[in-house]
C-alpha cells in the first residue's frame, strides 16, 4: 500500500486522505457480453442493438466466452486469484437507459478475487495497491439531454457492452497516487489487450471513494485490513480523466474536512464531479447492497473454469510493464527514468526494443525518448503514425555507435528520414556525410588554426575552457564531419600538454 501519506491542514489540525477506486473498463471484444451485437464506437444511435440488448420479451442472454477469457487474462495480469466458480446476479434498479430494469452483474461470486499491483509515481518511487475483486457486468445505454429542451433521448448502442469492474482496496493516500494507480491499471490493460483504455471514449472510467481521517488512524486499521471504522466515505461517479481524478479527490477531501471541523457529520453519498467548476455535488444517498435486491440470474448458469484452460491463458501472457521496466534497467543498463518512460507505453516499448536490438541501448533510449518523441509531439502524431520506422532509426543509431557519423550529422539524417524516407546508410553514403576519422586530416586543420591564432592558443593553457572555441572552428572547417572525440584529443595534446 502507499507509503506517501498526503496531509491536509484544517483549522483543528492535520487530516489524511483514504481512497478506494472502482475502475470500469470496457472489455476489448467485437461483440457484447450477452449478445452478438457490435461494440463499434461512434455508430449511429441505436444501430448496434439486438433484441437481447433491448430486453424484448422472451430474449435470453448467452455468455460471450471471449469476454470471459479477457476477464481471466486481466485477473492474471493483476496478480489476482482466479475463481474457478463464479456466478451472475441481477442488480435491480431503474434507469431509462437500462431496458431490462436490472443489470446483469456479479455480486457474491466474482470471477477474479484478491490481487496486488505495483504503481509508479512521477518521482520513480513505487507503491502497492491491493485489488479486492474484478467482476464482469453489462453496461447501460446512454441518456442524451441536450438534443431537446423537453425530452431525453436514449441511445442503446452501449447497452450490454461487457465491462470489468476492478475494485481496489483503500490503499491510495493522495490525489497523485490515485491518478498513478489508474494510469498503471490502464497500462496493464493495454499490454494485455483486454481494454483500449481511452477515457475520452468511455472505454475506462473510475468511481472514486474518498474519506478522511486523522494522522495515525489509518495505520491502526491497516494492519488488520479492517477499514470500516475510518471516516464515512463518499463515492464520486464516472470520473473520466487522470486530471479530474486528482481534482475530485482533493476537493472532496477538503469538503469533508470542512464539515467535520464545523462539528457536522459526513453523509454517505454518491456524488458527481463537475469538471467545469472543479467541485463535487450530491447525486443521491449511497445505496447498500440490499437496496439492489441482488439475486442469482435464473437465465445464466454459473461459470466453472477448467484449471488447464486458465493455465493456457497464463502461459500466453505478455511481459507486463513492471517486469519490462525492471528488465530495461538490469539487462539493458537504462536509467530508472528512461526505463519507466519506455515501459509505460506498449507501442513505445516495442519500437524501442527494435531500435536497440544489437545496439547501444542507452543511445537508442535517448533517441526514442528525446529526438523521436520530441518530433512526434511537435507534429501531434502518435507512434503508430510515425514516418520513421524502428528499423530506420535503429540503422541511424548504429551509424552513430560505430562512428560512421557524428551526433550532429545524425540529426540531419533523421530529418531526411522524416521528410523523405530511405535507408540511413545509403543516405550517408550518397550525400557524403561520413564522419572524418582520419587523424592526419584533422591534425592538419588544427595546426593551421593554431598557427593563425597564436594568442588564443596561448590563452588555452591559462583557461582550458577556452579550448571550446578551437573545437567549434575545427568542426566548422570540416563541415561538421570531424570525429569530436579525435578533435578533442588532438587539441588537448597540442594546447595543454
Amino acid at each position: 500500500m502507499s507509503d506517501h501519506s498526503y496531509t491536509l491542514t484544517g483549522a483543528t489540525g492535520d487530516w489524511e486522505i483514504v481512497v478506494g477506486m472502482e475502475i470500469h473498463a470496457q472489455i476489448l471484444s467485437q461483440s457484447k457480453l450477452f449478445s452478438g451485437a457490435s461494440t463499434a464506437f461512434g455508430s449511429a444511435p441505436n444501430t448496434n442493438v439486438s433484441l437481447v440488448d433491448a430486453a424484448m420479451p422472451g430474449m435470453l442472454p448467452v455468455i460471450n466466452s471471449f469476454c470471459v477469457e479477457q476477464a481471466v487474462r486481466t485477473g492474471l495480469g493483476l496478480n489476482a486469484q482466479i475463481n474457478h466458480f463464479s456466478r451472475f446476479d441481477r442488480k435491480n434498479y431503474f434507469y431509462p437507459d437500462l431496458p431490462q430494469g436490472y443489470q446483469i452483474s456479479q455480486f457474491a461470486h466474482p470471477i477474479v478475487g484478491e490481487g496486488v499491483i505495483e504503481c509508479e509515481r512521477d518521482d520513480g518511487s513505487i507503491f502497492e495497491v491491493g485489488i479486492e475483486r474484478l467482476h464482469m457486468e453489462q453496461d447501460a445505454g446512454k441518456s442524451i439531454h441536450d438534443l431537446d429542451p423537453d425530452a431525453t433521448y436514449v441511445d442503446l448502442n452501449r447497452s450490454g457492452v461487457a465491462l470489468m469492474e476492478i475494485v481496489s482496496k483503500p490503499h491510495v493516500r493522495s490525489p497523485a497516487d490515485g491518478a498513478a494507480y489508474v494510469k498503471t491499471i490502464r497500462t496493464i490493460l493495454r499490454y494485455l489487450e483486454t481494454c483500449g483504455g481511452d477515457m475520452e471514449k468511455g472505454q475506462m472510467r473510475a468511481d472514486v471513494n474518498v474519506s478522511v481521517c486523522r494522522p495515525g488512524d489509518y495505520e491502526k486499521f491497516a494492519a488488520s485490513g479492517d477499514f470500516s471504522h475510518l471516516g464515512t466515505r463518499c463515492e464520486i461517479k464516472n470520473v473520466n480523466s487522470l486530471r479530474f481524478i486528482m481534482q475530485a479527490i482533493e476537493y472532496e477531501a477538503r469538503r469533508q474536512i470542512d464539515i467535520l471541523e464545523e462539528g457536522g457529520k459526513v453523509d454517505q453519498q454518491t456524488r458527481l464531479f463537475d469538471a467545469d467548476k472543479g467541485v463535487t455535488r450530491a447525486m443521491r444517498s449511497k445505496e447498500e447492497a440490499h437496496d439492489y435486491r441482488y439475486f442469482p440470474d435464473p437465465d445464466l448458469l454459473p461459470l466453472v473454469l477448467d484449471e488447464a484452460w486458465v493455465d493456457g491463458i497464463r502461459a500466453n501472457l505478455p511481459e507486463l510493464p513492471a517486469d519490462k521496466r525492471k528488465r530495461f534497467v538490469t539487462e539493458l543498463g537504462l536509467s530508472d527514468y528512461d526505463a519507466s518512460v519506455l515501459a509505460a507505453d506498449k507501442e513505445r516499448a516495442a519500437y524501442f526494443e527494435t531500435v536497440a536490438e544489437g545496439r547501444d541501448a542507452k543511445l537508442a533510449a535517448n533517441w526514442v525518448n528525446n529526438e523521436l518523441y520530441g518530433r512526434l509531439n511537435k507534429e501531434g502524431l502518435d507512434i503508430t503514425d510515425c514516418p520513421v520506422s524502428a528499423a530506420q532509426l535503429g540503422g541511424l543509431v548504429g551509424l552513430i555507435s560505430d562512428m560512421t557519423i557524428s551526433g550532429k550529422i545524425a540529426k540531419d539524417v533523421f530529418e531526411i528520414l522524416w521528410e523523405e524516407g530511405g535507408d540511413p546508410a545509403e543516405i550517408v553514403e550518397s550525400r557524403g556525410l561520413k564522419q572524418v576519422t582520419d587523424t592526419g586530416a584533422i591534425e592538419k586543420v588544427i595546426d593551421d588554426l593554431i598557427a593563425a591564432n597564436p594568442e588564443q592558443a596561448a590563452q588555452v593553457k591559462e583557461k582550458p575552457k577556452t579550448m571550446g572555441w578551437f573545437v567549434g572552428q575545427v568542426m566548422k572547417a570540416m563541415g561538421g564531419k570531424a570525429n569530436p572525440q579525435a578533435v578533442n584529443e588532438i587539441l588537448k595534446a597540442k594546447l595543454l600538454d
